[in-house]
């Protein structure tokens, strides 16, 4: 089986006299950064981590944790999730951002940050060729996409599976202790749906570039889990300052991690280079109950390794970091 839902809109173009988009049913101009052609790392993905789940408990514990060390970035195939559900909610998403802009902002309300929100993104001044739905998953919102109920338990038990296979890579007694952070009925998930439109004119002047879908960042939770359609866009930083291109694969999810250094965080983006085909993703964001004290574990420390990071709470660290941009380091403040 698979996807082909072909999505081919019009809803925004570019202008490279002005370097701003523009919302056809509004001239309202929003300054959309520009991103000049990369110095861009080859695609092939031979540089991206993969973690086959179908392999013995031990083999994909060790591609855990060797990628979590290397780049704190990698794709999971043979997950076990049903391609047919992925595109059931892909095709979903599809309708419903092909809906007239106040129906969709009807349905979860302007985002302050969470509902759904088109070219700004957060309180403090990102912006982006994008649209989306963000709510927290603990939430009573209903969402209007039918499959998504059935696509996070899954993403939920999948991330719970890599967790526990994090925590038996890294020797810790207690195999569900991450896990349990972000699988219980009080942990802190929130989900983002984005929809990058294509824009025709986007490469008339520009030859080589495009614009940025989603400026640089790391992300802020524990794990996230990702998933996208068949288009490109996503890039990842390189360890030579070169951005990698991820390959699109919609039976596969991408995986990021946050942790007190040992782990890395990866630095990505979405860049759109698109003129006819728009891309959507999909993001569960993981972290634990905002009460839960957050501090590096002595079991997982190697000799002599001192903790980065003063103890917080999650709700303390989710309070800073909400008044951050993308680009920031949120732990900064936390350093010891």
């Amino acid at each position: 089986m698979e996807c082909n839902p072909q999505r081919r809109h019009a809803i925004l173009c570019f202008s490279p006299q002005t370097a701003a988009m523009v919302v056809l049913s509004n001239p309202t101009l929003h300054q959309i950064p520009l991103v000049k052609p990369p110095k861009l790392a080859a695609s092939s993905g031979g540089s991206i981590s993969v973690v086959d789940l179908s392999k013995p408990r031990a083999a994909a514990s060790a591609a855990i944790i060797e990628a979590c060390e290397d780049s704190g970035f990698f794709k999971v195939v043979n997950h076990g999730i049903p391609l047919e559900l992925l595109c059931r909610l892909e095709a979903e998403a599809a309708a419903f951002f092909a809906r007239p802009p106040a129906d969709k902002e009807s349905a979860l309300g302007p985002a302050d940050p969470f509902g759904y929100g088109h070219q700004t993104i957060g309180r403090n001044g990102d912006v982006g060729w994008v649209e989306y739905l963000l709510f927290a998953v603990s939430s009573t919102t209903t969402v209007p996409i039918s499959s998504l109920g059935e696509y996070l338990v899954a993403v939920k038990r999948l991330a719970g599976e890599i967790l526990e296979l994090v925590a038996e890579g890294l020797r810790m007694k207690q195999r569900d202790r991450l896990s349990k952070m972000v699988t219980e009925e009080e942990s802190d998930g929130i989900f983002r749906l984005n929809h990058y439109p294509p824009c025709p004119l986007l490469l008339e002047g520009f030859d080589g570039g495009g614009l940025t879908g989603f400026g640089e960042h790391t992300d802020p939770q524990i794990m996230s889990v990702l998933r996208s359609d068949g288009a490109a866009g996503l890039q990842v930083a390189g360890k030579d300052g070169s951005w990698v291109a991820v390959p699109p694969d919609r039976r596969a999810f991408f995986v990021n991690v946050l942790t007190n250094g040992r782990f890395k965080s990866i630095k990505h983006r979405v860049v759109v280079t698109d003129t006819e085909r728009s891309r959507l993703s999909m993001i569960y964001f993981f972290g634990p109950a905002e009460e839960t004290r957050i501090t590096a574990m002595a079991e997982v420390m190697v000799d002599g390794e001192e903790r980065r990071y003063n103890e917080f709470t999650w709700r303390e660290y989710k309070k800073a970091a909400y008044k951050t941009r993308l680009g920031d380091d949120r732990l900064r403040r936390f350093e010891k």
